[in-house]
């Protein structure tokens, strides 16, 4: 009777550990996420965000320290994203920022530039090629925001994870500038030559722009010095001979001198190409319309684009003509020969 009671006792105890033991090696698999304070919890489809893995890495040269520094890929685009873009700009946007960013350094990596970079590097973390900040440099930055703000970059960057920007299956340009006067450029109006999906397109949207207009004064002996011209006596600056497709300046004649609109932007050092002048007394008063060369993506039109309830496909479609959205994987083995 009493072996009939140890046995029973046994049963018993087996049966209610195995549902317990299947429990805990079920959840080991299964890693929950824990919110940070303030945030909500996130949902099956954002776990996925807060936990990149990438096989491709990037040398980037951090210009500060002087020295190379080893990203992994999509941690580098999470930091390109951060420091190129506003992190409240929509979502949509954000992913969009995030395609141009991976879609350059794929494109450097293929195909690197005639500049020498220290090391191993294959890119800069300055305007040289794409401005890059780690961690702890937001953190710095962004302050109290920093949780936040990080959350929305890293989730328009993995929520889009792998996928560049291609045209006749190579890595595009991917140009973006900050605000349009209305239209974008075409390439050869900023470049030596066309580029058949850097067209002038509408980007309307960016009259919300803090610095879609600008004014610039300058003394007439700047003008003069920065240029290399003297101004006509007749209290004028010089004619504005043409403009580009986009709207800005092609030319202009001024002191029996002829420059581009972006030689006298580069030389005065002006928010954009296009520009009016006048002459008043002693100075030189400019005003300009739009912040950047024109070329490519605005990102306040693709801010725009997105408040108006474009997704991120939508919004680079627009500005590149007649890309395609591809996988980072189908270059995969030139990466890794261009590694070896």
């Amino acid at each position: 009777m009493k072996r009939l009671l140890i046995i029973a006792t046994i049963l018993c105890t087996v049966v209610l550990i195995i549902p317990t033991m299947m429990v805990l090696i079920g959840d080991r698999s299964t890693p929950t996420v824990m919110p940070t304070p303030g945030e909500q919890q996130p949902t099956e489809s954002t776990q996925v965000i807060y936990e990149p893995e990438s096989d491709v890495a990037i040398q980037v040269f951090r210009s500060k320290q002087e020295l190379v520094e080893e990203v992994p890929l999509e941690e580098y685009v999470v930091g390109v994203v951060a420091s190129e873009m506003p992190a409240t700009f929509e979502m949509e946007a954000l992913k969009a920022q995030a395609l141009t960013a991976r879609t350059y350094i794929l494109r450097q990596m293929l195909e690197p530039g005639d500049v020498e970079l220290p090391g191993e590097a294959m890119v800069t973390d300055t305007v040289m090629h794409q401005v890059y900040q780690s961690k702890d440099e937001l953190k710095n930055s962004w302050g109290s925001d920093y949780d936040v703000k990080y959350a929305r970059i890293k989730e328009a960057v993995l929520e889009t994870k792998g996928q560049v920007l291609t045209y006749d299956g190579k890595p595009i340009t991917a140009a973006f500038f900050s605000t349009s006067n209305g239209f974008t450029e075409n390439s050869e109006d900023y470049w030596p030559n066309p580029i058949p999906y850097l067209r002038s397109v509408e980007s309307p949207w960016d009259q919300t722009s803090p610095r879609f207009t600008a004014e610039k004064v300058l003394s007439v002996g700047e003008v003069e010095q920065k240029l290399g011209v003297s101004l006509p006596s007749d209290g004028t600056v010089g004619s504005i001979v043409a403009r580009t497709d986009g709207g800005r300046v092609a030319s202009v004649s001024v002191g029996g001198k002829e420059l581009s609109g972006r030689e006298v932007r580069d030389k005065l050092e002006l928010d954009s190409s296009d520009f009016d002048w006048k002459r008043q007394g002693d100075q030189v008063v400019i005003q300009t319309r739009g912040w950047g060369h024109g070329v490519g993506m605005s990102q306040y039109g693709a801010d725009g684009m997105a408040k108006e309830g474009k997704s991120y496909e939508e919004i680079v479609h627009h500005y590149y003509q007649g890309v395609s959205i591809q996988s980072v994987d189908t270059y995969e083995s030139k990466l890794t020969a261009k590694a070896e």
